[in-house]
């Protein structure tokens, strides 16, 4: 693949290749979340081929994971020189130059001024795990807070706090006990019916105001887990007032502030670590997706006054796998190396500012959010009411699939755009075509 590609859809989707994959699929995997039946043989950078030749963008990353781009070159290095000299000896049990050095460099990429300890992981719901016991652990409160459309896992610790679709728990319950939710300064659809800036922060003084006097103590509290920008419920951007308050009162009660970066970190807004565009310190940080270009590799960072008494308190077999952190070293090289953060913060502006210009034509397009390359558009039957339309966003979806982008929904109602880092103005501008295209094919029938 060259380093400039256009989109070029030539069979249908599946065609014949792709089909056979995808019928072998449904028959021997258990159902989990399929999107569409595309059925992927290579990537280059934000290109993808099926196997049936027809060429895609890719604006999901692969659901947050390769911010990098796909098989970036440095990484790809990285990877064969890891396998050919140790590909697995249990990090938690012992040592080995890849994870060590990955360690510092994570604890010392951490914002704050204090010491930070690292512990390894095979994926995002695992470091959100790791942060629950963690919590739990140090405070000795039995509770935590999260809010009302946070997505942080699936497992049944991470899935307590998980509150963005009912389905995620629909046939599960109960879940791991001690979990409230509050409602998340969603303003399009502020859960108080109020307006900003002129709502005072309601959402945010009623979480004391109301919640910490009337559902639980502020001293049960273990921590509260935060997504900075919230992803599967919406890709939601607070207030700049927001995530500060929240942090606020996590220390006027001794409450843990964990920040939930599995899928805003590593660069993706365009600061390494999403909390920064607020200033916030957390105590403890979970990330996984972007962190290996590819490889499953998670980490819970926290503050060195968290760290475990001594041995035995948590562990895991794979977490810091030697190939998987060589992976993740080379992909903070790359981000450092090639100023992904700038790129995902200019290019990022000027996606938002291309699909508000479409939005002023398309009043299906009901809201535009977003922040750094994490973009999303929310679809209303009616500007006016704000009446959800997830079947016109899904028709969306299918179009822009069609006209060669691959997305991914978010919310009730919305579309999240998030290409890799690397990605180009000359392919932005043909993604913003390809979606002004799509928005308008939907709204003609």
């Amino acid at each position: 693949m060259s380093d400039f590609i256009r989109p070029s859809v030539k069979t249908s989707i599946p065609g014949d290749k792709s089909r056979s994959i995808v019928e072998q699929d449904n028959l021997y995997g258990i159902t989990a979340t399929k999107v569409f039946p595309v059925a992927i043989k290579k990537g280059k950078g934000i290109v993808l081929e099926d196997e049936d030749g027809n060429i895609f963008y890719d604006f999901t990353s692969g659901v947050g994971v390769c911010n990098t781009g796909h098989c970036h070159p440095h990484v790809v290095e990285a990877i064969k020189n890891q396998t050919e000299k140790l590909m697995h000896f249990a990090g938690t049990d012992y040592y080995y130059m890849a994870q060590s050095r990955l360690m510092e460099r994570l604890s010392k990429k951490a914002p704050g001024t204090n010491k930070k300890r690292v512990f390894f992981t095979n994926s995002g719901t695992e470091s959100v795990e790791a942060a629950i016991k963690l919590a739990r652990y140090k405070t000795k409160r039995p509770q935590f807070l999260a809010f009302i459309g946070a997505f942080h896992g699936r497992t049944m610790g991470a899935l307590s706090l998980t509150a963005s679709r009912a389905v995620h728990k629909e046939g599960f319950q109960p879940t791991m006990p001690g979990v409230e939710h509050v409602p998340y300064a969603y303003c399009y659809r502020c859960p108080y019916n109020l307006e900003y800036p002129s709502c005072n922060m309601e959402c945010l003084h009623k979480i004391e105001s109301f919640y910490l006097k009337k559902v639980l103590s502020p001293y049960d509290v273990a921590a509260f887990f935060v997504e900075p920008v919230q992803g599967e419920g919406g890709y939601i951007v607070p207030p700049k007032e927001f995530l500060p308050g929240i942090k606020a009162l996590c220390e006027k009660y001794g409450i843990l502030y964990v920040s939930d970066e599995i899928q805003a970190g590593f660069g993706r807004t365009g600061t390494f670590f999403a909390c920064e565009n607020w200033n916030i310190v957390p105590d403890i940080i979970c990330s996984a997706k972007g962190m290996g270009s590819g490889l499953p590799i998670g980490c819970m960072i926290a503050d060195e006054e968290l760290n475990y008494p001594h041995p035995g308190c948590h562990s895991n077999t794979f977490g810091g796998n030697p190939v998987c952190c060589e992976s993740s070293s080379a992909t903070m090289d790359v981000i450092e190396n090639e100023n992904l953060l700038e790129n995902a913060k200019k290019l990022g502006n000027h996606m938002h500012q291309g699909l508000l210009d479409i939005q002023k034509k398309h009043p299906m397009i009901g809201d535009v959010r977003g922040i750094g390359l994490m973009q999303a558009i929310e679809i209303v039957k009616d500007p006016k009411t704000k009446e959800i339309d997830p079947d016109s966003r899904d028709r969306i979806c299918e179009e822009m699939l069609h006209m060669g982008m691959i997305t991914i929904d978010c919310g009730p109602s919305s579309i999240r755009f998030i290409p890799p880092l690397i990605i180009k103005k000359e392919e932005m501008d043909i993604a913003l075509e390809i979606i002004e295209k799509a928005v308008a094919n939907v709204e003609k029938h």
